[in-house]
């Protein structure tokens, strides 16, 4: 028999052989066991799972992944983990854990729309491949002709017949660059998916907290928009983080939401404003800190730049909120994913 070991996994219905030096999902989705996963490199935490029985070695990974304390309770990622002994394991949530089908598609664009000066809303019609089918804040591997795939939050809700996406120019980013100054209607895109673990919690009954940073707003668009859209009551407060005026974008939108909704709060944030203003001033984290000093029984949503997430998810912990309620699939860029694949 080739080195390796014998990892048994509860929800599979036969255990799987891991060579030596590979990691138990690498294993079971080469053996055809329908493992959750997201990412495969760490970031996202899709495949979380309890370590049973036995020793595995975990590779890099991201904090938003897997925290210390997730860490000590015995937690563990499946495509970071590469056994060192017989094990066993068992994915995580399977009771709240929502599976949709993976899906290729072939879409074309058929609206653009400057949200920002750095930001564009890019809305496809689907054209083969279908149906896709997606949990609100959710997101998807999309591809610009040749150029490689990027990640990037469906904005529109799952009910809508588009899908829309709000994509921030990045410096040196190919693939944002294009969209930025070559992206035109009637232009062939694909993607895959749907990915992620960040999405509406549609049987949580208690107040939600939903923040956001720059475009991180289009995933907690579409979470906010569908807990609404699907009667839930609860109390919704909705921060946006930005650096000054011009990164502002949609607020007429969820300024309706509230009009129509007393339920929601939509509150902007400003770190760095040019000229003086009105607006609220600071860092997001510090403004809800102020608004809420008492979380308890919250579901918190945050995306946006992963420093901004971990900043909201340590003031959260530090207010009540139990880390299995707090729900957050941080991008990386380019350089931050090869920065952890060199560690490893």
């Amino acid at each position: 028999m080739a080195a390796g070991f014998t990892v048994e996994i509860e929800q599979a219905d036969r255990p799987i052989r891991v060579a030596m030096g590979q990691t138990i999902l690498e294993a079971a989705l080469a053996q055809g066991v329908a493992y959750p996963h997201g990412c495969r490199s760490g970031n996202c935490g899709a495949c979380k799972s309890r370590l049973i029985a036995g020793e595995v070695d975990l590779a890099p990974y991201s904090d938003f992944a897997l925290g210390a304390a997730e860490r000590a309770d015995g937690l563990i990622l499946a495509c970071r983990a590469v056994p060192w002994s017989d094990s066993r394991i068992a994915w995580l949530g399977e009771d709240d854990l929502i599976v949709h089908p993976r899906r290729h598609l072939d879409c074309r664009v058929v609206r653009l729309d400057d949200l920002t000066h750095d930001i564009k809303g890019v809305t496809l019609e689907v054209r083969a491949g279908g149906p896709f089918v997606f949990s609100a804040g959710q997101y998807a591997a999309v591809r610009f002709g040749d150029l490689p795939a990027r990640d990037y939050s469906m904005a529109s809700t799952p009910d809508e017949d588009v899908l829309v996406f709000h994509i921030r120019h990045v410096a040196g980013g190919g693939a944002s660059a294009h969209v930025a100054n070559a992206l035109r209607v009637g232009d062939p895109v694909s993607l895959e998916g749907p990915y992620g673990t960040a999405y509406l919690r549609e049987g949580h009954r208690g107040p939600i907290l939903a923040v956001a940073g720059g475009s991180g707003l289009a995933p907690i668009q579409s979470i906010v928009e569908t807990a609404l859209a699907r009667g839930m009551t609860q109390p919704i407060a909705v921060y946006l983080g930005v650096r000054d005026e011009r990164d502002l974008y949609h607020e007429a939108r969820f300024a309706a939401l509230a009009a129509r909704h007393g339920t929601v709060r939509f509150t902007p944030v400003l770190s760095d404003a040019a000229m003086p203003t009105a607006r609220r001033m600071g860092y997001v984290p510090d403004a809800v800190a102020a608004d809420l000093a008492n979380l308890d029984g919250f579901k918190v949503y945050t995306a946006g730049p992963p420093v901004m997430v971990d900043a909201v998810r340590r003031m959260v912990l530090a207010r009540g909120v139990r880390e299995a309620d707090i729900h957050a699939d941080p991008f990386f860029t380019e350089a931050e994913k090869a920065k952890l694949g060199d560690a490893a």
